[in-house]
């Protein structure tokens, strides 16, 4: 089974300050055929203007990834965390029992633009946690690098859910295959560009979910960055 989701479908919300796309139901933005795949229940892309940001909120009980597109994101948490967060790292903040943080654009003129990724946790109650690292585009061109797992399997960040997440840059006859456990779900969001992903060709913001297949492959792309989610069903 594949369900393709156009970016035009998404939910969308316009604050002045932030604009932002919603792939599953979100704040105002409710779409019961769109609550979440899998045990991926948020992605939101957002673009912050120039001086403003997210005040201090909290969070529990979920695993969250933000991955940065454009410009940096400012996070300042609970934890004593207080980090810039550029294109290429990969951020990952367990809020677990508990915790309260800010997220901000401190350009005076350009946007900063990421996706915000929530993921549901394997067990609740975990001790809140952070960890961000860099991962260089050679390792992702032409293939799918492994950002975030459970155990922090090779190399990625330490993921408290039973997920995976993959980041490939692709042009031209780049290829990259990868097998999927047909008992559990999949879900490709295509960031930017052009994507060839098993035979469907997604533009920037469309997605792909899956359920039910044993392979995905990814081709003819055109200046195409992607994530990959391999989840619990």
């Amino acid at each position: 089974m594949m369900l393709i989701r156009r970016s035009e479908a998404r939910g969308r919300a316009d604050h002045g300050w932030l604009k932002s796309h919603h792939s599953f139901s979100f704040a105002d933005y409710h779409d019961p055929a769109w609550m979440g795949w899998g045990n991926l229940r948020v992605i939101n892309e957002d673009r912050i203007a120039p001086g403003t940001g997210f005040g201090t909120h909290g969070h529990r009980d979920m695993e969250i990834i933000s991955y940065v597109l454009q410009g940096n994101l400012a996070h300042r948490d609970s934890m004593g965390h207080v980090q810039g967060i550029e294109p290429g790292e990969v951020q990952r903040m367990s809020a677990g029992t508990g915790v309260r943080h800010s997220e901000f654009n401190h350009d005076p003129s350009g946007q900063t633009h990421f996706l915000q990724i929530w993921i549901e946790p394997d067990r609740l109650g975990v001790a809140p946690g952070y960890e961000q690292k860099r991962f260089e585009d050679a390792e992702k061109r032409g293939r799918l690098r492994l950002v975030a797992a459970p155990g922090g399997e090779s190399g990625a960040v330490d993921l408290h859910a039973d997920a995976r997440m993959y980041a490939g840059l692709f042009d031209g006859d780049e290829r990259a295959e990868l097998a999927l456990d047909p008992t559990r779900k999949a879900y490709v969001h295509l960031v930017r560009g052009e994507l060839t992903v098993n035979g469907e060709r997604l533009h920037g913001g469309d997605a792909l979910a899956l359920g039910g297949e044993s392979s995905l492959v990814l081709s003819s792309g055109a200046a195409a960055e992607v994530l990959v989610f391999d989840l619990q069903t």
